[in-house]
């Protein structure tokens, strides 16, 4: 099944805040278009104005994908949580419109990270809230114990990372005899991270009778692999959009000088003043130093990487929504599963390795309908990486600065000064021996360092690379230390007196001054009397 249909678009969600006004739980709701046949479930989306279904919700409602095993392909910010919870309210609800009390968990699903599996959370517990039903989170960096109680006090629904739900399971705490549906989310990301053995631990556990849901954004060897080893006869869905890429994201390359990433981050916040804005990094030593610059600057930021641990990683999640915090600095942990109403604008302060990362983290924007801005800076060094990733993904982005053109050699010799002289003669080229600011012969491939002619009297401004400027300061040293030791001896000779004339051997003593012998002149020159 291939849903060729453009992505649909969700009704803007009502927030429960004060001056909003709430629905009566008598008021009747208008009928929905989506084929829910739950009532619980259909009055949950009424409340949050859920009126269209996307492609993939309508795909996996579907009367050829009923009761059976499902293998997904959708993008992100698709409504894929949405999804999987109506595809298998009929599993778990039957033809009932209540959960009875909570035993041994029906649901199990299994997220990448900790954010992704947290919001799945908040996501079915909203849609199961009128069936009673209890959703129970088991993630890693939260207390076990805690969770081990939550446990033994049963739950409908389990959501969990890999690593956590499998040592749930070899310790005995999470009983899965009872389960009827199994949900894999982002199937692929989790064989990218290397949670092959705990997926395929997990899907061994559990009952051969399960409903097994496997959702990706791609179809690589391993998922299908996955797919045909642990599915029975898996009906395939496959949802694109009209146009590649997410169609309500509009994609910005910016060309940077080396090292003004920080400043361009400023400047782009500044710029689009977005309610809320997450900066991408590649390592945890730079987002804490590009947090710590953006906190000098004045911004509310908050900080997401893996150092941290799960409660610090909430507290700056619900401070985004709170609106206490404006800006986002984090890694790739953040690039999915964050799902923000008032986040427009994303930007990649470093360039991704995969074109697939750089789309989910645009992903965080341009949600639910809403439009976004996706903003990439790229150095002279990774302008054919930005291009190549851009390519590879799709997406046709519109780049900010244009490029200046080479300049030659020629051009900028040509464009050497002149030294200015007096008006009392006519100005003269310098001769190419002798000229003070002779730049490198080679184009520039750098930013330039240094403004300013060296030659005295220059007034023009002119840009040169570090080697030109060293080899011109060495030429103009040279120059004036020359012109500085013909002054010096000058003016000694001008200083001098007239020498008396030397006397001879042979000189007569009529010349008014006897002959010096060598003994005489020693003994002067040692300052004796004799």
């Amino acid at each position: 099944y291939r849903a060729k249909l453009p992505l649909g678009v969700h009704s803007p969600r009502v927030p429960a805040r004060h001056g909003v006004k709430q629905p009566d739980r008598n008021e009747v709701f208008p009928p929905l278009s989506f084929p829910v046949t739950s009532p619980p479930l259909a009055r949950a989306l009424a409340e949050r104005n859920y009126d269209n279904p996307t492609p993939v919700q309508l795909a996996v409602l579907a009367d050829d994908a009923v009761d059976r095993d499902l293998l997904v392909s959708a993008q992100t910010g698709s409504g894929k949580t949405v999804a999987y919870g109506l595809a298998m309210a009929a599993n778990l609800l039957g033809d009932a419109e209540r959960f009875g009390p909570a035993a041994a968990p029906l649901a199990l699903i299994v997220a990448p990270t900790r954010e992704l599996a947290l919001q799945v959370q908040r996501e079915l517990a909203w849609l199961y809230q009128h069936a009673g039903a209890r959703v129970v989170s088991c993630v890693g960096g939260m207390d076990p114990r805690r969770e081990q109680r939550e446990l033994e006090a049963g739950a409908h629904i389990v959501v969990g990372t890999p690593g956590r739900l499998c040592d749930h399971l070899r310790r005995g705490r999470l009983d899965i005899s009872e389960l009827k549906a199994v949900v894999l989310d982002e199937a692929d990301e989790m064989l990218n991270l290397g949670f092959r053995e705990d997926m395929e631990f997990i899907l061994e556990t559990t009952p051969e009778t399960r409903r097994t849901l496997l959702f990706s954004a791609t179809f690589p060897r391993g998922i299908v692999a996955l797919a045909k080893q642990y599915q029975d006869d898996a009906f395939r869905i496959e949802v694109e959009g009209d146009e590649g890429g997410h169609a309500d994201i509009e994609y910005r390359a910016i060309r940077i000088a080396p090292g003004d990433a920080e400043h361009a981050v400023v400047n782009l916040l500044r710029f689009y003043e977005a309610p809320s804005a997450i900066v991408f990094c590649n390592t945890r030593e730079a987002v804490r130093h590009l947090q710590a610059a953006l906190l000098e600057r004045g911004f509310s930021v908050v900080a997401l990487s893996g150092e941290l641990t799960q409660n610090e990683r909430t507290m700056a999640l619900q401070s985004l929504r709170d609106g206490r915090s404006r800006v986002c600095v984090a890694t790739d942990v953040a690039a999915r599963g964050i799902d923000l109403a008032n986040l427009d604008l994303v930007v990649h302060a470093e360039l991704p390795n995969d074109p697939e990362v750089m789309q989910h983290r645009s992903g965080r924007t341009g949600r639910a309908g809403r439009k976004g801005v996706s903003v990439l800076l790229v150095p002279p060094a990774r302008r054919r990486r930005a291009e190549m990733l851009l390519n590879l993904a799709g997406i046709e982005a519109v780049w900010g600065r244009r490029r200046r053109p080479t300049r030659s050699a020629s051009s900028i010799r040509s464009e050497c000064c002149r030294i200015p002289s007096s008006p009392r003669r006519p100005r003269r080229r310098i001769r190419r021996s002798r000229r003070l600011c002779w730049p490198s012969a080679r184009p520039r491939t750098s930013p330039p360092r240094w403004s300013g002619c060296i030659a005295p009297g220059c007034h023009r401004r002119r840009t040169f690379s570090i080697p030109a400027r060293i080899a011109a300061g060495r030429a103009t040293s040279a120059v004036a230390r020359a012109l500085r030791a013909a002054k010096s001896a000058r003016r000694r000779r001008e200083r001098r007196p007239a020498s008396r004339p030397r006397a001879t051997a042979w000189a007569s003593p009529a010349s008014g001054f006897a002959p010096r012998s060598d003994a005489a002149r020693r003994r002067r020159r040692a300052g004796c009397c004799r």
